[in-house]
């Protein structure tokens, strides 16, 4: 496969690995788990893409004006307000490339006014687009202002050039902050959310759930830590930092009972919906830190056969690895983004723990992120 150099790679920083072929990109990722994690036990061959370009299924874009006041939309430069403009990004769906690229012309054509940072004033300040494999998309228009002059015009404008948008969302960020997203969503055509297919399940995405980017290695993810956790049918099992239960309702169909928790309120609320629209009665989902919930677990001695564990970067804290622990569930499997923090909870569990297999997933190509699949054994010693 020809590897094609991104015009914007040189001043983006989105993409690390830009200009290296991809098998040399897969190479360098399983160097580096090997140096980190393969004292544990081997690590398997990484599982990359047939495909590597074009796989983000969610993407933002940030407004601002040039020096001739022109509007600019692209991404940030890393570390920075400065905006790159973009007009194809090679990771991204490409239908979002052209909906980005269309929702640009039109907020120029209709004079949409920009938000500005430092003032705080004008409107709009972010453009998100998210896409399901059912070929549904949805547009996120965050405003740092409550009223959008023209919105029934730009509503119609978008609709009319991009007839696979099947939702438009106002977002109202009014803050001083670096996130995109506000906490506020009104939906301005259709219902809100989006449909995605994966495991043969069914999730309900909205503007600010959780969902993973890379839909196609998602999958193999999931099945790859379900089928690392061998379950037999009878298991009670825990999804802890369970998100919008994508894990843990892909496993229902495998165990007895699955108990999710999560401290993000909107993520337990999007897996309650989740967990709904699939009929899904053998699940049960959390508002709770995962350390203290489990840590009652274990005060209650409740029998948990097994633990899927997808913590953010930072990791486990100590407290959720010790009532891990105490609550001693025959299987762990460790999903992990983060190989650095990864290896500092192993080394807590391994006196615990047998390593069995260690197997990465190449989630985000053309950047130096990785997934990483581990499943454990309790040491009956």
């Amino acid at each position: 496969m020809k590897e094609k150099k991104c015009p914007a790679a040189e001043y983006c920083g989105g993409c690390r690995y830009q200009g290296i072929e991809y098998q040399e990109q897969l190479k360098q990722k399983q160097e580096k788990l090997d140096q980190l994690l393969s004292s544990f036990c081997p690590v398997s061959k990484i599982i990359g893409m047939e495909d590597p370009y074009h796989y983000r299924n969610k993407v933002q874009m940030n407004y601002a004006y040039d020096e001739r006041h022109n509007i600019i939309s692209g991404y940030y430069v890393e570390g920075s307000h400065i905006i790159v403009p973009i007009d194809e990004c090679q990771i991204c769906d490409e239908n979002i490339n052209r909906i980005l690229s269309s929702i640009q012309r039109i907020v120029s054509r209709l004079h949409i006014s920009i938000f500005d940072e430092r003032i705080m004033k004008g409107c709009l300040r972010h453009v998100l687009v998210r896409s399901t494999n059912r070929n549904e998309y949805m547009v996120v228009l965050v405003t740092g202002s409550p009223s959008i002059v023209k919105k029934d015009l730009l509503i119609r404008e978008i609709l009319k050039y991009n007839p696979e948008v099947k939702t438009i969302v106002q977002n109202i960020n009014r803050k001083r902050t670096s996130m995109v997203l506000g906490e506020k969503n009104y939906p301005l055509y259709g219902k809100g959310y989006i449909t995605d297919h994966l495991c043969g399940l069914d999730f309900r995405i909205s503007p600010s759930s959780f969902y993973q980017v890379n839909r196609r290695q998602t999958q193999i993810l999931y099945e790859t830590a379900i089928e690392m956790a061998q379950f037999k049918g009878n298991e009670i099992l825990i999804d802890a930092y369970c998100g919008t239960g994508t894990i843990g309702l892909s496993a229902a169909s495998k165990v007895k009972k699955v108990l999710g928790v999560e401290l993000n309120s909107s993520a337990v609320r999007d897996a309650k919906i989740n967990q709904k629209i699939n009929g899904i009665e053998n699940a049960e989902f959390l508002c709770d830190d995962a350390g203290k919930y489990m840590e009652q677990l274990a005060k209650e001695k409740a029998h948990i056969d097994a633990v899927i564990m997808d913590p953010p970067r930072a990791g486990s804290d100590t407290r959720f690895l010790n009532s891990l622990v105490r609550l001693s569930p025959d299987r762990v499997v460790y999903v992990s983004c983060n190989p650095v923090t990864l290896k500092r909870d192993l080394n807590y569990l391994k006196k615990y723990y047998r390593i069995d297999r260690i197997q990465p997933v190449d989630m985000f190509p053309f950047t130096e992120h990785v997934e990483t699949v581990v499943s454990m054994t309790r040491n009956w010693g």
